[in-house]
């Protein structure tokens, strides 16, 4: 039996078109702002780290918030996390990073425009046939308005992937503050401005990746319904996806 997505979440069709083609390097996903003649390209995709989500259930969320400081200084309940309704199997995934290019000038300085245009978690490698967003535990579909996306936000312009079991191990390193302050944290560095924090008690990791604003989650399902790919674009309103 061949997947029906519910419209309600469903990709429209220019965000289906960036989301095919954000992950294929040479496509063209725009022009830079305010020149038309300059077009923005997918230069390539970078796998930055394998992550190990034992549970099977995912967060994608910020991996702290500044408003919950004083919270965290305090050893205080805060929000839970982000964690989406969708489960996946329990094993170990690609998390790969696509990369554009559009070169500008401001100020008479010339800049080459390199930024992370979305962040892959690479479930399987079949083949995607729909797209839509990826509620999380406990959001309400039914009050989605039309064109409305449900997204995460981020202060700081960073979100991770998590395995939600360990979360609140693996989230602690971004949330040890003192004095008002971050304390500075123990994590594994890796490409693209990301960094991995891991539980070996529990075997499951938490990979961090640029979301400005916050992001959009989505879903690359298969013809029979399964996840292959969760991919997180912007945040920011008026985003193609």
């Amino acid at each position: 039996m061949e997947w029906i997505g519910d419209a309600r979440l469903a990709a429209g069709p220019e965000a289906a078109r960036y989301l095919e083609a954000v992950f294929t390097p040479g496509e063209r996903l725009g022009t830079v702002y305010d020149d038309p003649t300059t077009p923005v390209v997918v230069t390539g995709v970078e796998e930055v780290a394998v992550i190990r989500i034992p549970s099977g259930r995912l967060v994608v969320d910020a991996p702290w918030h500044d408003d919950e400081a004083w919270e965290y200084e305090r050893g205080l309940p805060t929000r839970p996390p982000r964690e989406l309704a969708v489960r996946i199997p329990p094993g170990a995934y690609r998390v790969e990073i696509a990369w554009t290019a559009g070169p500008y000038e401001f100020f008479g300085e010339h800049f080459d425009g390199v930024e992370c245009a979305a962040t892959r978690l690479r479930v399987s490698d079949d083949p995607v046939v729909g797209w839509e967003m990826g509620p999380a535990i406990g959001d309400d579909i039914d009050r989605l308005q039309p064109g409305e996306r449900i997204r995460f936000s981020s202060d700081a312009n960073v979100g991770c992937f998590a395995d939600a079991g360990a979360w609140t191990a693996l989230a602690a390193p971004f949330r040890t503050y003192v004095d008002g302050g971050p304390v500075p944290r123990d994590s594994e560095r890796l490409p693209g401005w990301c960094e991995r924090v891991s539980d070996e008690s529990q075997q499951a990791d938490l990979v961090t990746f640029t979301a400005e604003s916050g992001g959009v989650v989505w879903l690359g399902r298969t013809k029979t319904g399964d996840v292959a790919v969760i991919v997180v674009t912007s945040g920011m309103p008026g985003a193609k996806a």
